[in-house]
This record gives structure tokens, C-alpha cells and sequence, in this order.
């Protein structure tokens, strides 16, 4: 009796591959599915969920396939060397974000080494750029974010904005900062007012905002030096 071959677009559309990583994320997805992602499509007469399923077989699942070679992929049939190497390319991306390490990662111990770090980009800036460095518990950058482009207002620099990508990021703390294009660094009311707002806002978050640096032309200002956090 011939066996019936059932292709990927036989598949509920909420049971695909691509589907379910778009509408679940990527964690709900078993290895099968995730090189069935990799793999794009199986062949004319075999799904691309089976033909993933027999490379992980053959391989002893993701063990042996993290080293195998493109003649040990291609020898598989239905994995051309297109497949095998878009396998390989996808190992080695995970092989190197395994291998990342975080020691050359700029650490903030003071507002001069805030200002250092956004100096350059911020001063000759045209218009007002409000800033974020999230920071990890060592105080090493881990991401910079321009949340706003204008003039600062308290109603537009939203705290949900400045938060959700801490949150993104894990980031244990917050470093605020913004340009003024006039060159003169002083603090205006709106800058304390966005300030404070911040900094209240961390405290019930947890997520502390440990200054706000106002960037002029080769000079600053610490708001957190100045005693508004």
C-alpha cells in the first residue's frame, strides 16, 4: 500500500513552522520545526518537517550536526549544497553568540565617562536628542537608544519608553542624556522636570535612572552632580 505524502502546505496554517514561531516565539518550537525554518523547503514528494526530521536523525539531533561537514550534509538526499550551507552558516551563528564575551564593554563609573562616551556623537547635533544608556549590574553599556529627537517636554519624553527597553535588555540601570545645540549645557526646567519624572519612576520600577548628563560643546552637566537625583 502506497503511503500518502503530506507536504508543509498540508498542514494547518496555524501548525506550520513559521507560523507558530511568529504567533508563539521561538522557545515553543521543537528542533524539528526550527531547522524546518532553516531549511525553507523539503522536496517534491517529502515535507520540509520530515526532511528535517531525518537530518536530525542522521546527525543524532543537533550533537553531531554542529560539526558535520557540507559533503557529510549533501550526502543526505534532499539536502543540496544550498540547504547545507544555509545549515552551516546558522551553526556558526550560534557557535559565535555562545562564544560572545562581554569584557570589552564600555563601563560607566562616573558622569565624565557618560559624557565621554556620547560626547563626539551628541555635540554638533542640530536639533535636542534625548539618550539612554542601559547598563548591566557592572555598569557596562549594554545598549544606547535615542528615545526622542526635539526640544525636551515632559509630556513627550514618556517614562514607558525610556523603561521598555531597559526592560528588553535586562538593563539594571538607566543613564540619561541630551544634547543642547546652543552649546551651553546649563539645565532648563523641563530637563529637571524630565528628570525627576524619570527618576520616580525608577525607584518603583527598580530600575534606576543614576543621572542625566546635559551635553554641550566639549563641556557638561551632571544633573546628578547638581542634586536633582
Amino acid at each position: 500500500m502506497e503511503t500518502e505524502t503530506i507536504l508543509i502546505r498540508d498542514y494547518p496554517t496555524d501548525e506550520r513552522p513559521r507560523e507558530r514561531m511568529a504567533n508563539n516565539g521561538a522557545s515553543s518550537l521543537s528542533n524539528q520545526e526550527l531547522l524546518a525554518i532553516i531549511l525553507r523547503t523539503g522536496t517534491k514528494n517529502e515535507s520540509v518537517i520530515h526532511l528535517a526530521n531525518r537530518v536530525l536523525t542522521h546527525f543524532d539531533g543537533f550533537r553531531l550536526l554542529k560539526d558535520a561537514s557540507l559533503e557529510e550534509m549533501t550526502a543526505i538526499k534532499g539536502v543540496g549544497e544550498a540547504k547545507a550551507i544555509q545549515i552551516m552558516a546558522a551553526v556558526e551563528i550560534g557557535r559565535r553568540i555562545s562564544n560572545l564575551t562581554y569584557d570589552d564593554r564600555y563601563v560607566i563609573r562616573s558622569p565624565e565617562d557618560g559624557a565621554n562616551y556620547v560626547m563626539n556623537d551628541m555635540r554638533f547635533l542640530s536639533q535636542e536628542h534625548f539618550v539612554c544608556l542601559y547598563l548591566n549590574t557592572k555598569n557596562q553599556v549594554l545598549h544606547r537608544q535615542t528615545i526622542f529627537v526635539g526640544s525636551l517636554n515632559a509630556s513627550i519624553v514618556h517614562p514607558r519608553e525610556v523603561f521598555k527597553e531597559a526592560f528588553r535588555r535586562s538593563a539594571a540601570s538607566i543613564i540619561c542624556a541630551h544634547n543642547h545645540p546652543s552649546g551651553d549645557p546649563s539645565p532648563s526646567r523641563e530637563d529637571i522636570e524630565v528628570t525627576k519624572r524619570l527618576a520616580e519612576c525608577g525607584k518603583i520600577i527598580g530600575i534606576d535612572i543614576l543621572d542625566h548628563l546635559i551635553i554641550g560643546d566639549k563641556k557638561f552637566i551632571s544633573l546628578k552632580e547638581k542634586g536633582y537625583l
